[in-house]
């Protein structure tokens, strides 16, 4: 069954999360992919920290993975046999090069689509959709000129706008990502910091906590 809980900020969605799961956490292993945060420039991660503590608080007992500088037959060896990756926020286009250079996006799907649980926060959730063009911007430049495409893993046939309401991303919004979701053709999801999607199979939902 085909599973991915995409969130904004999982600090804050993490519990019910576990609830929907339906597992003790603590025999599942997963990963906690910090490749987004790689490149973000900044010293206050708090934000980093809180998500890795939230998901520790619900129940996991987490492992710290970066794609940067893995290939194909590494990713395999050491991830292969999760039950759950959560993917990380950062940046989204850092991301999406890592991914394309290691091989994980062709990972992630067969992953997904062996009944592996994914988890997004953030840039995490954004990369999960067809394309992540909508996330655009002017500090992403150095990077978008590296990627092959826009195109994301695809796992879902929507896009997530994450934070959406959030004091600390309204110039992002109407600056920047509002103009760019009227060319996409995508379906957008617009979420705060206390929603995630669910998706299961062919179904998903909102869910509020």
């Amino acid at each position: 069954m085909k599973r991915l809980f995409l969130a904004s900020s999982i600090d804050q969605t993490a519990k019910d999360i576990v609830g929907k799961i339906g597992k003790n956490t603590k025999k599942l292993k997963a990963a906690f992919m910090t490749t987004a945060v790689e490149a973000v420039h900044s010293k206050d991660l708090t934000w980093f920290e809180n998500n890795r503590q939230g998901l520790i608080n619900a129940g996991f007992d987490l492992f710290d993975y970066t794609i940067t500088g893995k290939k194909p037959e590494h990713i395999e060896r050491d991830l292969g046999d999760c039950d759950v990756i959560h993917v990380n926020g950062g940046n989204v286009f850092y991301l999406l090069l890592q991914a394309q250079k290691s091989g994980f996006d062709n990972f992630i799907k067969n992953f997904v689509a062996k009944g592996g649980i994914y988890i997004g926060s953030s840039a995490g959730s954004i990369i999960a959709s067809p394309n992540i063009g909508i996330a655009r911007k002017r500090k992403h430049e150095d990077f978008v000129a590296k990627l092959k495409t826009f195109e994301g893993f695809g796992l879902v046939d929507f896009i997530v706008f994450p934070h959406w309401a959030s004091d600390n991303y309204r110039e992002d919004f109407f600056n920047e990502r509002l103009k760019a979701s009227y060319v996409t053709g995508n379906k957008i999801i617009l979420l705060t910091d206390s929603q995630y999607v669910l998706v299961e199979d062919g179904m998903y939902k909102i869910v509020d906590i």
